[in-house]
């Protein structure tokens, strides 16, 4: 496993991608920040040796490498899911692909369904815990102490500094941020009703299938992290809509200015 990522990061070190400030992961329907990257390097999950590849079709597959407002950057157009078949190493893969390429800050962004009946569609939501429900960890395999600490202390796995900066970009650019609890399950149904009503008893304000997987290799790499949910339909049991993908994707993309502000604005005024 450790040859393999050294072959993975070397062939995107030798294409040209360098020393990187940010690495990005983009969720459902939260791809056009990438318009916005000068001087860009792009390489497709097809071509990098030993990495995943994304079976979702709403999903792009590629690395995209350069500037934004004078920082470098990494950013992972489409991820990896568990209901996608693939392992908790085969997920995080690329968040410890861009650790080796030097990234500082991890921003990932999500689409989610909003618990709290307070939060409504279309609205963003920054993680400020999470529940997993995946059935699983990245960290537990036998080859993991080649990669860091097995045992990740989690008593904080969103960096509280970019969280409080993100507020108060937030506040500044007029745009509203809820502060939450997310919830990982794998998917990829959605969920009942019932379901919908022992996430929020646990204590869930959001629901997703991804993001957690991430967040732990990065606490695992004591990289600090900033997680956003764009908050794409209602999960009210007592009043629950059905709802497809189209709609998740419809509202992610009517979201997705918002989610670009925030983080171009952190990016900006990173030291």
């Amino acid at each position: 496993m450790v040859k393999q990522l050294e072959e993975t990061v070397n062939y995107l070190k030798n294409k040209g991608f360098d020393k990187a400030d940010v690495g990005i992961v983009l969720g459902t329907g939260l791809g056009k920040i990438v318009d916005d990257i000068e001087d860009s390097i792009t390489a497709h999950y097809h071509h990098i040796p030993h990495f995943p590849l994304s079976t979702v079709e709403f999903h792009s597959g590629k690395l995209i490498y350069g500037t934004l407002y004078g920082k470098k950057v990494v950013v992972m157009q489409g991820r990896f899911h568990h209901y996608e078949g693939y392992d908790f190493f085969e997920i995080t893969y690329p968040i410890r692909a861009m650790a080796g390429l030097g990234v500082k800050n991890f921003f990932i962004s999500n689409a989610a369904g909003a618990i709290n009946t307070s939060y409504n569609k279309g609205e963003l939501m920054m993680l400020d815990d999470h529940i997993n429900l995946q059935g699983g960890s990245p960290l537990a395999f036998k080859e993991v102490s080649a990669f860091g600490e097995r045992f990740v202390d989690m008593y904080q796995p969103y960096d509280p500094e970019l969280s409080k900066k993100a507020l108060s970009v937030a506040e500044n650019k007029g745009i509203k941020l809820h502060k939450g609890v997310y919830a990982a399950v794998v998917g990829p149904q959605l969920e009942t009703r019932a379901e919908y009503r022992y996430l929020k008893i646990i204590g869930a304000d959001a629901v997703g299938m991804s993001t957690i997987p991430e967040v732990i290799v990065a606490n695992q790499l004591k990289i600090p992290v900033l997680a956003i949910s764009v908050l794409t339909d209602e999960c009210d049991p007592d009043n629950l809509q059905p709802v497809s993908v189209q709609d998740i994707i419809a509202t992610a993309a009517k979201a997705e200015p918002q989610m670009i502000t925030l983080f171009e604005e952190l990016i900006r005024n990173l030291s």
